[in-house]
């Protein structure tokens, strides 16, 4: 996400469909579109482009008016930041519904701001519909008024040339930038995830609430550490199926999982004072499952009763989470103090260093002949396991291909074996994945 261009701001009262509209402007679901209101409730950027000028699109949460609940209060500063740095706003109403005093209130929040102001006139699905639009709306101040329909697109183009048309030009022939690391930021509902990524950001990018669930959407935020950019992801807590609640939980736990899938490494959170719950189990099992690289960061460590109580939650996850793969790290922070954040990024760097690294032919072959000598395969029948050669194959994660007699006589626990001395040996703290395949002859078939 390119932070560079200029930012498009869709803002309005609750269930106007502002969402709706950011995905079509987008070209993706990018955002949770559900009939309810305050599903969305932080900021969430997507690039867009619409002929061929570039800019961030970002959607908001509605403007509650007269509301005090310190949760919406919050979802309607996030959409006030959103403003202050757009250089142009799309106030987006319900044209069905009329003009309200919510929208009124709205409208006077931008004109207080000064920026260009194009309005969507959303949900006129046909141009009967909008025929049947009154007057009211020019009562908000702006000429430039568009007829939309979000959800099947009619009118979205026209009210796009309008926009771009008033944007500031952004600057081209920039030099290629190294690629970025993607960190996922997971755990199970209210462990302080968005606390911690709001830490790391500097700013309260995210919404915070000891409400369990306040977090709906997995959304992206740019930020650097030790001079290296990394895009961090804010995801939805993640609990059993089982225990989750209607719908719109189901729908924003898969977005936690998309977002799993699409990150580079993992940061798996758990409570300091409850660690390696199920639902813990739960969230790391699924990075294993993956193969994604992972660190386990045990947040709220401030409420640790100093070594003792680290050493504590150290016996619990190894007791509650045996599957973790050797050498994962452990990291603990305390997202409200600050204390330990420093590490996290530059850990998740080295991760995804890792992840892509490509290990030598001629030492991995040293190494597998150290193994087949010092701990030789099992036997099978009346013959043995022979161990040939090594080669990588492949990177994120790690893959080698290991040369056999028999590949079938390799269990599961001899497999588990070399791979973890091919992590120890060569210092590797990501998940690898070993394949082994016969060896074949000119003339032979591969098995």
């Amino acid at each position: 996400m390119d932070r560079a261009l200029p930012i498009v701001a869709l803002v309005g009262r609750p269930n106007v469909g502002k969402s709706t509209l950011f995905n079509r402007i987008v070209g993706r679901r990018a955002a949770i579109v559900e009939d309810l209101p305050g599903v969305t409730r932080d900021r969430h950027y997507a690039e867009a482009d619409w002929d061929g000028r570039r800019f961030l699109a970002v959607d908001t949460g509605g403007f509650w008016v007269g509301e005090s609940e310190p949760l919406l209060a919050d979802v309607r500063k996030q959409a006030e930041r959103a403003i202050a740095e757009a250089s142009a706003i799309v106030l987006v109403v319900d044209a069905r519904a009329g003009l309200t005093a919510a929208d009124e209130e709205v409208a006077r929040v931008l004109r207080r701001g000064g920026k260009p102001v194009v309005v969507a006139l959303n949900k006129v699905d046909s141009a009967k519909t909008e025929v049947e639009i009154g007057s009211e709306f020019w009562r908000l101040g702006w000429k430039a008024l568009h007829p939309i329909s979000a959800e099947h697109g009619r009118g979205v183009g026209t009210l796009l040339d309008d926009v771009v048309a008033g944007l500031p030009r952004a600057e081209s022939g920039a030099a290629a930038v190294p690629e970025i690391p993607r960190v996922a930021i997971l755990g199970r509902p209210n462990v302080g995830k968005s606390t911690l990524v709001n830490r790391l950001l500097g700013e309260a990018r995210f919404v915070e609430s000891p409400v369990a669930g306040t977090t709906r959407d997995s959304i992206d935020a740019e930020t650097v550490a030790a001079g290296r950019r990394y895009v961090l992801t804010d995801t939805a807590g993640i609990r059993r199926k089982g225990r989750a609640g209607g719908k719109l939980e189901l729908v924003t736990i898969g977005r936690a999982i998309e977002a799993l899938d699409r990150s580079d490494v993992a940061a798996v959170l758990v409570d300091a004072t409850e660690p390696a719950v199920e639902q813990d189990s739960r969230v790391a099992g699924l990075c294993v499952e993956r193969a994604k690289p992972m660190i386990l960061v045990v947040n709220k460590a401030d409420l640790l009763q100093g070594r003792a109580g680290r050493s504590k939650v150290e016996e619990a996850i190894a007791e509650q989470l045996p599957f973790l793969p050797e050498r994962t790290p452990l990291l603990f922070v305390s997202a409200r103090e600050g204390n330990g954040l420093d590490r996290l990024l530059p850990l998740a760097g080295r991760l995804f260093d890792q992840a892509a690294h490509r290990l030598p032919t001629p030492e991995l072959n040293r190494f597998l002949r150290e193994v087949e000598t010092a701990h030789p395969a099992p036997r099978v029948g009346a013959g043995s396991v022979r161990l040939y050669y090594i080669a990588q194959v492949g990177i994120r994660p790690p893959t080698f291909l290991v040369h056999v007699n028999r590949p079938e006589g390799v269990g599961e626990p001899y497999r588990r074996f070399v791979a973890s001395r091919l992590r120890e040996r060569f210092g590797i703290e990501v998940p690898v994945r070993l394949v082994f395949r016969k060896r074949t002859r000119r003339g032979e078939t591969g098995s």
